[in-house]
């Protein structure tokens, strides 16, 4: 428990940051949506100038992109792209750090197995992507409140703010898996944006090409929001997919951390 709140604490500034900065991006596009609303149809005959391949690339539906629940999910692609680094960076750096601020051999003589140490700085980690999403969901929905032009689903409206969190508990373990595979990660950062930013423009790719099977490589499309908007609920093999590279990531960092050589020089 001392390893959880030690990394928890460490996390906290991060944590308010990102938190933060998450709420403005969703606030900056949600101030934006009454003018966008109004002046509808002058937009739509705007965005329909737009080849459908780059429409789609870059999250405009004009079926839904005029109701609060549209325009969310199209200012929820950059939101959300936002969160992914963060919870890369947590992932990224969950092990890695110990090596590059030398104090691996440290924390390794403690009474704890390895076991404990990973669990607790994935525990820490764990809560801190919680909270960053319980104070954006509340903001979110305050905002949306505030500039909705007609009644909407909150159900749906939480549906698509969680699809944020279940995004970042991916690139969490994506990040905690390169963590114990690489040596030493000299740049934290580097290594998040490359990956997240890969990952963003293979969805980017396999949107425009069309193919469901495609989406299946970034987990950027696994959560279509025209779905959630229209169904009220995630797409099954989707979220089975993502489960299963959390659960499989995870697994193979606690298989790997516990055997491998740790140096702190």
């Amino acid at each position: 428990m001392n390893i959880f709140f030690h990394e928890l604490k460490a996390y906290r500034k991060s944590t308010i940051i990102w938190t933060f900065s998450l709420i403005m991006v969703a606030l900056l596009f949600l101030s934006m949506f009454p003018s966008f609303a109004k002046d509808a149809d002058e937009f739509k005959k705007l965005l329909a100038g737009y080849p459908l391949a780059m429409r789609k690339a870059i999250g405009l539906n004009l079926e839904n992109i005029f109701t609060i629940l549209g325009f969310y999910s199209y200012a929820l692609t950059f939101t959300t792209l936002c969160a992914a680094i963060q919870a890369m960076n947590l992932g990224t750096g969950i092990v890695s750090k110990e090596v590059r601020e030398k104090t691996a051999d440290f924390l390794l003589t403690k009474p704890v197995t390895r076991t404990q140490v990973l669990t607790s700085k994935l525990l820490a980690a764990f809560t801190s992507l919680l909270i960053t999403n319980v104070v954006y969901q509340i903001a979110s929905n305050l905002i949306a409140l505030q500039v909705k032009t007609v009644d909407f689903s909150i159900k749906k409206f939480v549906l698509l703010s969680l699809t944020m969190f279940f995004i970042q508990l991916i690139f969490l373990a994506i990040g905690i898996i390169i963590s114990v595979i690489v040596p030493k990660i000299k740049s934290v950062l580097t290594v998040s944006l490359a990956t997240v930013f890969a990952f963003y423009f293979l969805g980017v790719i396999s949107e425009t090409s069309g193919d469901d099977v495609k989406r299946f490589i970034s987990p950027f499309k696994y959560f279509d929001h025209t779905y959630i908007i229209k169904h009220a609920s995630f797409e099954g093999s989707f979220l089975i997919t993502g489960a299963v590279i959390v659960v499989a990531a995870i697994t193979a960092s606690y298989m790997i951390y516990t055997k491998k050589d740790i140096h702190a020089v």
